[in-house]
């Protein structure tokens, strides 16, 4: 698991040089951190190789401060140190919202565009979840799952990672997500603002969603989808994997259970990954120890809903009429305080 930021602080120039360096022609990121390591500095190396203007890195940097955003660079306190630490790590993001979620730690969820509703329901609770233990939920703002795990995290934190620039709003649906990640979380992208998702920037994506992140959870992969893509990048990076399984009938699943075959970690419900990792954290919104969430009407909905026979959690969800977010909240006050007993197939009971 990784926390904290990167500490190695730039000077000016060399920040600069690091821009110029970054968004030159046909300097990709594993050329960009070679001409580092051979040429000692981007100062350097910029004197020797094809990097841009000052005047491109100042319009490129206008532009991205009207969108309201500002970049990272590889050095820069801010830019995540387990993503650093990926070998070919982006030399520079472009990033709006909160930079602090980049110092919590993280796990991605991603699956497939033309989820089922089942799919994105229990997206959704594992984002919730996590999220109340403390998880910054990381994913790709795509259709179906991505967009279900964005939406229950929001309010304990979410991050976005973009194909294209990131003004580039894909897929037009997700208008109003995107504007609400801008807003209470955070949006990245490696790709200079203005430049349209093309298929090739898919994959490049991916591998930052994994190397953000400490885990991997991937729900209704299908054969050779991109979430294949995003959880093989996560084991090369030495990332742990989870996989939600689904029916062999399932073509949305065969991607998934492939991965279980090939040793993924089986997900029936969030503890299942919090087994592995950890809980990092307090959860992220403050609950009040005697039972009283925010809004305090929550936990008495959440209470009255509960009994000593096991109930789903999504049930609980539609019985009480709050958020998912919310009875995730609730649900990990009252384990914490040993009033709440878990089961399997993500249900719970009052102790």
């Amino acid at each position: 698991m990784f926390d904290g930021l990167h500490t190695l602080e730039l000077d000016p120039p060399e920040r600069r040089a690091r821009l110029r360096l970054a968004r030159g022609a046909r300097i990709g990121p594993v050329t960009f951190h070679e001409a580092l390591a051979h040429f000692g500095s981007a100062r350097a190396a910029c004197t020797r190789l094809a990097a841009r203007t000052d005047a491109d890195i100042d319009r490129e940097e206008a532009r991205l401060a009207q969108a309201g955003g500002r970049f990272l660079v590889v050095g820069d306190t801010a830019y995540p140190a387990a993503l650093a630490a990926v070998p070919g790590a982006p030399p520079m993001l472009s990033a709006i919202g909160d930079l602090a979620l980049l110092g919590r730690p993280t796990l991605a969820l991603v699956g497939a565009r033309d989820a089922s509703l089942a799919g994105r329901r229990f997206a959704a609770e594992l984002a919730a979840v996590l999220g109340a233990a403390g998880f910054v939920i990381v994913s790709g703002l795509a259709r179906g799952i991505d967009a279900a795990a964005h939406e229950a995290a929001l309010a304990t934190g979410t991050v976005a990672v973009l194909a294209g620039g990131i003004d580039q709003i894909y897929p037009p649906q997700n208008a109003a997500l995107h504007q609400a990640i801008a807003a209470q979380g955070l949006i990245l992208s490696e790709s200079p603002v203005g430049t349209p998702p093309v298929a090739r920037a898919f994959p490049r994506r991916n591998r930052i969603v994994s190397g953000l992140s400490a885990g991997v959870i991937v729900v209704e992969a299908a054969a050779r989808s991109g979430s294949l893509i995003t959880a093989q990048r996560a084991a090369e990076q030495g990332r742990e994997v989870f996989v939600v399984p689904g029916s062999p009938m399932d073509p949305r699943y065969a991607g998934s259970n492939s991965l279980i075959r090939d040793g993924a970690i089986l997900v029936r419900d969030a503890n299942d990954i919090l087994d592995v990792l950890g809980r990092p954290s307090a959860p992220s919104q403050p609950i009040d120890r005697k039972g009283q969430n925010r809004p305090d009407g929550d936990t008495a909905k959440v209470l009255e809903a509960l009994g000593s026979v096991p109930t789903a959690v999504d049930e609980l969800v539609r019985r009480c009429q709050v958020s998912a977010a919310s009875v995730a909240e609730v649900l990990l006050a009252l384990e914490l305080e040993g009033r709440l007993e878990r089961h399997r197939g993500n249900r719970v009971s009052l102790m």
